[in-house]
Order: C-alpha cells, then sequence, then structure tokens
C-alpha cells in the first residue's frame, strides 16, 4: 500500500452527518402559526378600515348637522327682535284692533319662525326656574330670593338655544341665591332647608 493509498486521519474522521428529516407535524403547526399570524394582521386592517370608514361617515353627518350654526346665530337676532317688539307694546294698544292686529302678525311671524327654527333642530333652552346649568346657562347676575331654591334661574334676560342638542347660544339669566340649598335626589329637584 502506497502512501497515496492510506486515507489521512482527518479524512477518516470527516463523514457527512446524517440527513435530519424536519417533524412534518411541526412544519404544519408552524405553517399554521404563520396563517393565523397572516388572518390576524388581514383581520385588524380591515377592523381599522371599518373604524377609519364609520368615523368619515360620522365626520361628515356632524359637517351637514352644523353646516348652518353660524346662518342659525344670526336668525337668533330676528327671533330676539321679534320677541321685543311684542313684549315692548304698552298695555292700552292691545286693547286697540289695529294695533292688536299688528301685534298679532308680529307673535304669528314670531312663531313661524321658531317652527322653522325647530324643522332644522334648533330648540329654545327653557331655563326659567330651572336649575342653572352652566352648560347652558349665563348668568348675568345674582338675586336675594328666599323663596327659590338658590341657584334657581328666576329671570331669562335672552334666551339660549341648542342644535341638534349641541349649544348654539347660553340663555343668558338671573339666579336666586339666599334661598333653600337645591339638592338632587332621586333624578328630581328637591329642596331642603
Amino acid at each position: 500500500m502506497s502512501e497515496n493509498d492510506i486515507p489521512a486521519p482527518d479524512a477518516l474522521d470527516t463523514q457527512a452527518p446524517p440527513e435530519v428529516i424536519p417533524d412534518p407535524l411541526a412544519l404544519l403547526q408552524a405553517e399554521v402559526e404563520k396563517l393565523r399570524a397572516e388572518i390576524d394582521a388581514i383581520k385588524r386592517a380591515a377592523a381599522e378600515e371599518r373604524n377609519r370608514a364609520n368615523r368619515a361617515e360620522r365626520d361628515a353627518e356632524e359637517r351637514v348637522k352644523f353646516a348652518y350654526a353660524s346662518f342659525a346665530k344670526e336668525l337668533l337676532e330676528v327671533a330676539d327682535s321679534l320677541r321685543r317688539a311684542v313684549e315692548a307694546v304698552p298695555g292700552f294698544l292691545r286693547e286697540d284692533s289695529q294695533s292688536k292686529n299688528f301685534i298679532d302678525g308680529v307673535e304669528m311671524t314670531e312663531r313661524v319662525l321658531l317652527a322653522a327654527f325647530e324643522k332644522f333642530g334648533i330648540k329654545r333652552i327653557e331655563a326659567l326656574d330651572a336649575r342653572f346649568d352652566p352648560n347652558l346657562h349665563q348668568a348675568m347676575f345674582e338675586l336675594e330670593d328666599i323663596t327659590k331654591p338658590s341657584g334657581t334661574v328666576v329671570q331669562v334676560m335672552q334666551n339660549g338655544y341648542v342644535l341638534n342638542e349641541r349649544l348654539l347660544r347660553p340663555s343668558m339669566v338671573g339666579v336666586s341665591k339666599g334661598g333653600p340649598k337645591a339638592t338632587v335626589a332621586q333624578g328630581g329637584l328637591d329642596t331642603q332647608a
């Protein structure tokens, strides 16, 4: 045997490792997990798109609902002027038939305007004798009145309005002080001395 025939010591030790056969169940489980992750990503993307579409729809509805808010605010001045005109008429003129017809016409015009307001979601805030609410009322002064619970609206100087449940203009009011403290009990307004 020649030198070339004898295998080198390194060559004897370097046999190729046996081929490892992957576990088919582990491969399937890995593929299932990969598919689940892809499905979850698709579901998240779909939910985000639905939320984005819903948000866009709500924003569009809000823009339509409140698009005419500044126009409505201008019309409030007309309603105020009609009310002031009716309240400014002295009592003796109300008995004169010509004056009475004129006053009735102004009141009818006011009712038509308020009906149009209602049709478009503009509602007058009923403030008199209500509990003062800083979200709806603007207190102009306080009146000493022991017959009314403190914090009750006792005078309305200017009516407030809401547009589709959003404040358009607060009511300018006078609020009682000095009366019994008002408390809220069982959803109603109670007074205690």
